[in-house]
C-alpha cells in the first residue's frame, strides 16, 4: 500500500532557491530541507542568506548559501557551478527571486521597466537554463517558477504594470519549458499567489484600506502567509505531482475564481 508520507519525500534531491534570504523563498527552502533535500540558498543579500542557511544547519539538515544576481548570466551560472561543485547534481529550482516597481503606465522609467524584466522575466530564464542542463545531462528534475495572480489577470488594485506585464511571461515561459523539456524527464510548473505577507508587500500592506479591499476579492477573505506558497511549491516538486508539468498553480483563497 502506498504511504503518502513517502511520496512527499525529497531524500538525495539537491534544491536551488533563489531569493531565498527571507520571505517565500526562505520558508521554502526551510520546508525543502525538512523534507530531506540538500539545499542551496542563493540571494543577492548573502550574509542574510548565510543566516537563513546557518538556521536551516543547526537543525540538523543540509544547507549552504550563495551570492547570485539572477539579472546576471555569469552570476547564475556561478551559482549551478557552485551548487554541482559542493553537491554533484542540480534536481530542484524554485525561481522565485523577484522585484516590483510600482509606478502608473505613463509614468514608468525605461530603466525601471527594464530593471523589472532583468529579474522578474529574464532571471527566471536563466536560472531555468542553467539548472536545466545537468537536470538534462541526469534525465531528470522538477522546476517551479513564482509567478503571480496579476500574472493571470489585469490587477486593477494598482498600477503596476511591470510586474503584471513579467509575471505573466513567466507564467507562459513556463509552459513553454514544461513542453520543451519533457521529454528529458523535467517537470516545470509555477505557482501564482496572491498577496503574501512579505517585506516586497510589507509597505503595501501598512494600508488598512488596501488590505480590506483584497480581503472582500478574496472568498477565504484573508491574505496568504509564506508558508502557504512554500507548501504548494513542496509538492509540486515532490514525486507526489509526478505527473503534473505546465501548470500554474494559483495559491489565493478563491481569488481567480470569481
Amino acid at each position: 500500500m502506498a504511504d503518502i508520507r513517502d511520496l512527499v519525500r525529497l531524500d538525495g534531491r539537491v534544491a536551488i532557491v533563489t531569493g531565498a534570504a527571507r520571505g517565500i523563498g526562505r520558508e521554502t527552502a526551510e520546508m525543502l530541507a525538512g523534507a530531506g533535500a540538500r539545499v542551496v540558498l542563493a540571494d543577492l543579500d548573502k550574509a542574510a542568506a548565510e543566516a537563513a542557511a546557518a538556521a536551516i544547519s543547526a537543525a540538523g539538515l543540509r544547507a549552504f548559501a550563495v551570492r547570485v544576481d539572477v539579472a546576471e548570466e555569469a552570476s547564475v551560472e556561478a551559482m549551478v557551478r557552485a551548487t554541482l561543485d559542493s553537491e554533484g547534481r542540480v534536481d530542484i529550482l524554485i525561481a522565485n527571486a523577484g522585484i516590483a516597481i510600482r509606478r502608473p503606465a505613463v509614468e514608468l522609467a525605461l530603466a525601471d521597466w527594464d530593471k523589472v524584466v532583468a529579474v522578474n522575466m529574464t532571471g527566471a530564464f536563466l536560472c531555468a537554463r542553467a539548472a536545466a542542463r545537468p537536470m538534462i545531462a541526469n534525465g531528470s528534475g522538477a522546476i517551479v517558477n513564482v509567478a503571480s495572480i496579476v500574472g493571470l489577470s489585469g490587477g486593477g488594485l494598482y498600477p503596476n504594470i511591470s510586474y503584471q506585464a513579467t509575471k505573466g511571461g513567466v507564467v507562459n515561459m513556463t509552459r513553454a519549458l514544461a513542453v520543451e523539456w519533457a521529454p528529458h524527464g523535467i517537470r516545470v510548473n509555477a505557482v501564482a499567489p496572491t498577496y503574501v505577507r512579505t517585506e516586497l508587500t510589507a509597505g503595501l500592506l501598512k494600508d488598512p484600506e488596501l488590505v480590506a479591499r483584497i480581503e472582500a476579492m478574496t472568498p477565504m477573505r484573508k491574505l496568504a502567509e509564506p508558508r502557504d506558497v512554500a507548501a504548494a511549491i513542496a509538492f509540486l516538486v515532490s514525486p507526489a505531482a509526478a505527473m503534473i508539468t505546465g501548470h500554474v498553480l494559483a495559491i489565493d483563497g478563491g481569488f481567480l475564481a470569481q
